[in-house]
C-alpha cells in the first residue's frame, strides 16, 4: 500500500486513482459507496482502510477541493467553512443586502440539504460500524487489531451527531445500518440529553479504540484528536446548558464541563504539541502554509486538512486574495466595527477603561477613529495580522507579478461600495488571515496547496481556561499556561506592559462591553469570563467558531448590535474623492448616500438599502438557537418529527 494512501490529500477526489492502484479486483466490484448493500465485504483490512478513506473528505473539509465554492450548509455563503462561518455572525459582512438568515425571514426548506438535515455520511458510518467485524478472520479473530477502524468510525459518527446537536437540538439517535427513507429517520426526535449522552459515549468510544494511535496531523484519525473533538463537544454542552436557563439543565453541565476539561489536560499532558511561535507575525503565518504541519515546523495542528496541487488543491486562496465573492458564492467583505473594538490595547486593557455610554473615558494608547485607520494602532498586536493595515503587507502586495513594495505597487485601498461584488470590504476592514500574498499559489487556479488546519492547540488552551472558568476551578497558573500563553505567542510584551497579562483577581475594566452583555443578555457575564470570551472571539475568528459561540452561550442577540464599519472623516472622504487612481495612492471613489451609506457618528452602516432592517442592525429571536427541519419530512405519512418552535410548520 502506499505510504500516502494514508494521508488526506489522497482522499476524496483520489479515492477512485487510490481503488485503481491499491486494491484488488474483489474490492473493485463492491457495490456503490453512495448504494450501500449487504454485499459489501469488508473482509480485510486493507478494505476497511479503503473504506474508511471515503469519509475523510466528507468530515475533514477544511478549504474544500477544485474551485472550493461548495456552500456548507446553512452558512450564508460558499466556499472554505474556516472563513464562510463568520459571515453569518457579528464579526464579518458581505456586500449587497441582508441574509434572511440574519433577518428572521428565512423560511424553512422543503429537503433537507440547506439546512444541514442530511443523513447519507451517517448512514455510511453506521454501515462500517455494522460490518467491520467481518475482517475479523482476516486477523486472526484478534478484535484489537480493528480497534483502530472502528475509532474512526465512532470519530466521525461524533462529527456528525455533534453538529446535529448544535443545528437541531433534539434528533433521533440512530444506531442501526439504515437506508435514507428509512423509518428510523421519522420516528420522535430523541431529546438532547439522550443526543448528548449517547454522544459522549460515543466520542469515548472513539478514544478507546484509538489508544495508543499517534501519527501526522495531516494522517489518519489518531487519539489527541478524538480527545480534541470530545473537549469540543463538552465545552459546547456544558455551557449550552449553563446559560441556557430555560431547559432547566444547569445541574447537569458539570460533567461535561469536566470532560472537556480532562480531555483538554490530556491533550497538553502529551507534549507533542505547542503554539507555533516563529518569526516576527507566527499568529498570521499559522494560516499560511502550504505543506504538511511537520515540514513547516508547526506542532500547533493537531488535524489539519493538506492538498498537493496535483492529485487534489483548491481556489481558496486565489479568490480570498481578490476578495472576490463570484456574486455571492464565495466568503467576501470585511470585519465588523464590533470586533474591532474587542481587541485590547498593547496595555491589556481595552479602548475605553471608564465612564459610562456616551461618556467613556478613552485608553491613552487607544489613537481613535478620526485618523487613517489609526484605530488599528497600538492594539493587541493580533489586530494587524488579522486586519490589514494600509501601506503594510496586503495593500502593497501585486497579484500579478507576486511582489510586496511600496515603491513599486504603491498602497491600495480597500474598496467601501456595499453593492460591488467584485472585491468590496464594505467596512474598510480587510481581513489578513488566512491571506498568503503568495502569485504561485494565486495562480495555480484549481490547484492551490493552502493547508487547512481544523484543530490547533491553541483552541485547547481556550477550551481548558472558559471550562475552568465556568466550574469556578480556574487559578492563575491556568490562566498563565492558556490566555497568557497566547497572549505572549501574538506579541504583547509583558515586560513594559505588566497589565497586558491577564490576572485572575483584576481583570481590567470594560464598561463598553459590560454594557452590550447588560443590554443584550439575559444573566451577567463576570469579568473573568468576559476577557476568556473575548480572547476566543480574538484568537478564532474566521476559523468557524464564533457562531457556535453565540448559540451555545444564549448570545445570539449579540448579532442586534449596529453592523458598522469605520469611520468616514473628511479626510478619508478627501482618499476616497475618484482622484487617486494611480500609485502611490490607489483608492476608487466612494460617494457617501450613493456607495457608502454613514450612522449619526460616521461610520459606515453594513447592509444599508436591506429592506427588512433598519440602520445595519440584524435581527435575532430565540427560536433561532435551532434551526427548523425540512417541511417535507414534516409531512411525509407516518412522519412523527416535530418542527422547532417558532419555525413554519411547528405545532
Amino acid at each position: 500500500m502506499k505510504k500516502n494512501i494514508f494521508r488526506l490529500i489522497v482522499i476524496g477526489a483520489a479515492s477512485s486513482l487510490l481503488l485503481t492502484q491499491s486494491c484488488n479486483d474483489k474490492f473493485l466490484q463492491l457495490s456503490p459507496e453512495t448504494d450501500l448493500s449487504k454485499d459489501n465485504s469488508l473482509y480485510t483490512e486493507t478494505e476497511l482502510k479503503l473504506y474508511l478513506n471515503n469519509l475523510y473528505s466528507r468530515y475533514i473539509l477544511g478549504h474544500g477541493t477544485v474551485w472550493a465554492d461548495a456552500k456548507v450548509n446553512p452558512n450564508v455563503v460558499g466556499g472554505s467553512h474556516l472563513l464562510a462561518s463568520d459571515f453569518m455572525t457579528d464579526n464579518m459582512v458581505r456586500y449587497g443586502n441582508i441574509s434572511s438568515i440574519l433577518d428572521n425571514t428565512f423560511i424553512p426548506p422543503n429537503g433537507g440539504a440547506s439546512v444541514d438535515w442530511t443523513w447519507e455520511n451517517l448512514r455510511s458510518v453506521n454501515y462500517f460500524i455494522q460490518n467491520y467485524t467481518n475482517a475479523l478472520p482476516a486477523v486472526n479473530n484478534d478484535i484489537t487489531r480493528l480497534n483502530k477502524y472502528i475509532g474512526e468510525a465512532y470519530f466521525f459518527k461524533s462529527m456528525d451527531y455533534y453538529r446535529k446537536l448544535m443545528l437541531f437540538g433534539d434528533v433521533p439517535w440512530i444506531s442501526s445500518d439504515f437506508n435514507i427513507d428509512s423509518k428510523e429517520l421519522f420516528n420522535p426526535r430523541d431529546k438532547r440529553t439522550v443526543v448528548a449522552d449517547s454522544l459522549m459515549k460515543t466520542i469515548d468510544m472513539a478514544i478507546a479504540g484509538l489508544e495508543g494511535v499517534t501519527g501526522r496531523p495531516d494522517g489518519r484519525i489518531n487519539q489527541d484528536m478524538a480527545l480534541f473533538l470530545k473537549a469540543r463537544i463538552g465545552l459546547f454542552e456544558g455551557s449550552f446548558r449553563t446559560y441556557h436557563n430555560e431547559l432547566s439543565l444547569q445541574s447537569t453541565a458539570k460533567s461535561f464541563l469536566e470532560a472537556s476539561v480532562d480531555a483538554c489536560e490530556k491533550i497538553i499532558a502529551t507534549g507533542r504539541y505547542q503554539l507555533y511561535a516563529t518569526g516576527d507575525s507566527p499568529y498570521w503565518k499559522l494560516f499560511t502554509f502550504k505543506k504538511d504541519p511537520n515540514s513547516d515546523g508547526n506542532k500547533e495542528a493537531i488535524l489539519a486538512r493538506v492538498y498537493n496541487g496535483t492529485v487534489v488543491g483548491h481556489a481558496t486562496q486565489r479568490y480570498w486574495d481578490q476578495n472576490n465573492s463570484v456574486s455571492g458564492g464565495r466568503p467576501a467583505g470585511g470585519a465588523t466595527r464590533g470586533l474591532i473594538d474587542e481587541y485590547l490595547c498593547i496595555d491589556g486593557k481595552p479602548i475605553y477603561t471608564s465612564g459610562a455610554a456616551g461618556n467613556y473615558t478613552a485608553n491613552p494608547l487607544f489613537k481613535g477613529y478620526d485618523g487613517l485607520w489609526s484605530e488599528l494602532e497600538n492594539r493587541d498586536p493580533r489586530l494587524k495580522q488579522t486586519i490589514n493595515y494600509p501601506g503594510e503587507n496586503r495593500s502593497l502586495f501585486n497579484r500579478t507579478d507576486g511582489t510586496t513594495s511600496l515603491e513599486k505597487n504603491g498602497i491600495t485601498y480597500p474598496r467601501l461600495s456595499y453593492n460591488v461584488s467584485g472585491g468590496s470590504t464594505v467596512t474598510g476592514y480587510l481581513p489578513i488571515k488566512h491571506w498568503m500574498g503568495d502569485r504561485t499559489e494565486n495562480e495555480a487556479t484549481t490547484n492551490g496547496q493552502q493547508t487547512a488546519i481544523e484543530f490547533r492547540y491553541g483552541e485547547v488552551l481556550l477550551m481548558l481556561a472558559e471550562a475552568k472558568a465556568i466550574l469556578g476551578t480556574l487559578t492563575q497558573n491556568d490562566l498563565d499556561r492558556t490566555i497568557n500563553l497566547l497572549r505572549q505567542r501574538a506579541g504583547f510584551d509583558f515586560a513594559k506592559y505588566p497589565s497586558s497579562k491577564l490576572e485572575l483577581g483584576n481583570p481590567p475594566a470594560d464598561p463598553r462591553l459590560d454594557e452590550i452583555y447588560a443590554t443584550k443578555l439575559d444573566y451577567t457575564v463576570s469579568p473573568i469570563i468576559r476577557e476568556i470570551r473575548r480572547e476566543r472571539r480574538v484568537e478564532m475568528v474566521l476559523e468557524d467558531r464564533r457562531y457556535e459561540d453565540l448559540m451555545r452561550w444564549k448570545a445570539g442577540n449579540l448579532m442586534t448590535v449596529p453592523l458598522r464599519g469605520m469611520k468616514f472623516t473628511a479626510e478619508k472622504g478627501k482618499l476616497y474623492d475618484g482622484s487617486h487612481t494611480a500609485k502611490p495612492i490607489i483608492a476608487l471613489k466612494e460617494e457617501v448616500n450613493k456607495d457608502i451609506f454613514l450612522d449619526n457618528n460616521g461610520f459606515i452602516i453594513a447592509y444599508p438599502r436591506s429592506a427588512t432592517i433598519t440602520n445595519g442592525v440584524a435581527l435575532w429571536a430565540d427560536y433561532r438557537y435551532y434551526w427548523p427541519l425540512p417541511l417535507y419530512d414534516l409531512t411525509l405519512d407516518g412522519s412523527q418529527l416535530v418542527q422547532n418552535p417558532g419555525w413554519l410548520g411547528a405545532k
